[in-house]
């Protein structure tokens, strides 16, 4: 069962206007209808790497004619949910990244792997993208491999390829993911070596269940907390169940465990960026205050008041889907990271 706070990120990724969209041509109206269209006719190119037996499909997006010239490198990692990268319609994709892109890719390539078992790119036309991939049952491929340590181990594999490619600077490759996608952001994070910075946005360093814990508590909802703790004590009398019934025991047991040993065993630069209304936020703040107690300094927490899971704001104790603040939160933390371009003035404006 997934609660609904859970969801959010969908309407994120899939909600947002048609402006920001790829420029497509739309179909014409008495057309017959047109065969499943590529990831590369939105622009983004393809690589395959093998994980085991797997084939892992990650999908590139960088400058036009900057291809191969060796830049920076971002990987985002996806959130919970089993939806295709590229969602489309007749007016063209909806955007894959939840900053805008164009910007950044004067500076960096960006890379995005697909969730096992999923076709990449999908048509929603006339069909509401916020729901159609809530009713419909995942493949067993996917099931057989959402949980937490495959994406750790295969995420590793694959940033260990993208960083022998000619084309991308192995000293500042940076990790990044929001809600669910932060459990393997920490983890990769305390690999030695492997990334040189991460964003961890949206994330529970105390687990997944303790932010569920936290809103019933705020919605004095005694059911549901009791549920919380009932359904951990199913997952733990077997954790390796594989139902693909929601979250299932195996997906629970890695994604609700506490990050906080992977995160304060990371010694790169870390962004925490969080919205003060997100139920995960006591565990940011827990962060922050230990990492003040272990005299951390390579952690940089940002907080955004008023702002909830997905960064919107409120109004009237609902969420404000009008006040839409993910350019801002992009913009904060590609310029952390080194990789938001900075403006060259005129010649004649220099000093």
């Amino acid at each position: 069962m997934r609660q609904p706070f859970l969801l959010l990120i969908l309407v994120l990724l899939v909600g947002l206007s048609h402006s920001s969209r790829a420029q497509t041509a739309p179909a014409a109206a008495t057309a017959a209808p047109a065969a499943p269209r590529s990831p590369e006719a939105f622009g983004y190119r393809r690589l395959t790497v093998m994980f085991g037996r797997d084939s892992v499909q990650v999908l590139l997006m960088s400058k036009p004619g900057e291809e191969q010239r060796k830049k920076p490198l971002l990987l985002w990692v996806e959130g919970s949910l089993p939806t295709p990268l590229v969602l489309y319609d007749e007016r063209g994709a909806f955007p894959v990244f939840p900053f805008r892109p164009k910007k950044v890719l004067e500076t960096c390539h960006l890379a995005i792997i697909s969730k096992p078992g999923l076709p990449l790119s999908f048509d929603v036309t006339g069909q509401n993208p916020n729901v159609i991939f809530q009713q419909r049952q995942p493949p067993a491929y996917y099931c057989a491999r959402n949980y937490l340590d495959y994406y750790v181990r295969r995420d590793e594999v694959v940033l260990r390829y993208l960083k022998k490619q000619s084309w991308v600077d192995a000293a500042h490759v940076v990790i990044g993911g929001h809600s669910q996608g932060t459990s393997v952001v920490a983890h990769l994070a305390a690999v030695p070596g492997l990334v040189s910075r991460a964003v961890y946005l949206s994330g529970n360093p105390l687990g997944r269940l303790m932010s569920m814990l936290a809103q019933a508590r705020q919605e004095a909802d005694t059911a549901a907390a009791g549920w919380i703790f009932r359904r951990w004590q199913q997952v733990v009398a077997d954790p390796t169940i594989a139902d693909c019934k929601g979250d299932d025991p195996r997906n629970t047991y890695g994604f609700v465990a506490s990050e906080m040993p992977a995160l304060l065993r990371t010694k790169v630069p870390m962004f925490i960026g969080f919205g003060t209304l997100d139920s995960g936020v006591a565990g940011d703040d827990h962060l922050r205050l230990e990492t003040i107690r272990q005299h951390r300094t390579n952690f940089t927490f940002r907080e955004y008041p008023g702002r909830e899971h997905n960064f919107f704001g409120m109004k009237n104790g609902q969420v404000n889907y009008d006040d839409f603040y993910w350019e801002q939160v992009g913009e904060d933390f590609l310029r952390w990271a080194g990789l938001w371009p900075e403006t060259i003035p005129p010649a004649g404006q220099r000093r």
